[in-house]
């Protein structure tokens, strides 16, 4: 089995699994909720987005960050209302794997969050992280105000003149859009389904990669 399929083929399990347990469809009848991008209740409460590569991934690093109150996996930057994985995997709706999360900016702070995530991807990777590959798989920083893009745009620059990589940075930043959460299967995956997900974050050689494109500033967030 080719490791770019492998996340593919347990997904496909789990949600068997899934639907014979719970004698109901996958999707729900109902369009999925839109969760707002703004600022919520003032200071303690504020959203940060990011995309790069598997959502699973990416929600796993913020799970347990202090200060983080949630993290959801969903699309991002797309053009299609309330799209479906399926839809979103043919790579023709425009949306990114995303992870929308929800912090209080008076325990952790933006730049972290930005910290946690570049170190969470390899940076200079274009249309995809590790073993996934495709436009809906790209890097991306959804900002979601002229301080976020601020400081956005400094770690890049600061990356830049760092000397750390020998290409050039491939993660993208854009304004802050509709934000769909995936699927429930989706949702906290690699604590719901520990052993899938080991089998494809070994298969896939994301933390290889990430060590070896780090090397020394490698952080195992």
């Amino acid at each position: 089995m080719q490791p770019i399929r492998l996340r593919h083929v347990l997904y496909a399990v789990v949600a068997a699994t899934a639907l014979a347990m719970s004698g109901h469809a996958v999707a729900s009848k109902a369009a999925p909720a839109i969760i707002p991008i703004h600022v919520v209740d003032e200071a303690r409460r504020a959203v940060a987005t990011f995309a790069g590569g598997c959502f699973w991934t990416m929600e796993h690093a913020f799970d347990d960050v202090p200060g983080v109150i949630s993290a959801i996996s969903g699309y991002s930057g797309g053009h299609v209302a309330n799209p479906s994985y399926e839809q979103v995997s043919t790579g023709s709706t425009g949306h990114v794997e995303s992870v929308q999360v929800t912090f209080d900016p008076t325990k952790v702070t933006y730049a972290h969050l930005l910290d946690i995530y570049f170190h969470r991807i390899d940076p200079t990777q274009v249309g995809g992280q590790a073993c996934d590959h495709g436009d809906e798989y790209r890097s991306v920083v959804f900002v979601q105000d002229p301080v976020q893009l601020r400081q956005a745009q400094a770690y890049m620059d600061a990356l830049k003149k760092s000397g750390l990589f020998h290409a050039p940075l491939a993660v993208q930043l854009h304004a802050a859009g509709p934000f769909y959460p995936a699927e429930a299967y989706h949702q906290q995956f690699t604590k719901k389904n520990p052993a899938y997900y080991e089998r494809y974050r070994i298969g896939c050689g994301r933390d290889r990669r990430l060590q070896a494109v780090w090397g020394k500033a490698y952080k195992p967030y």
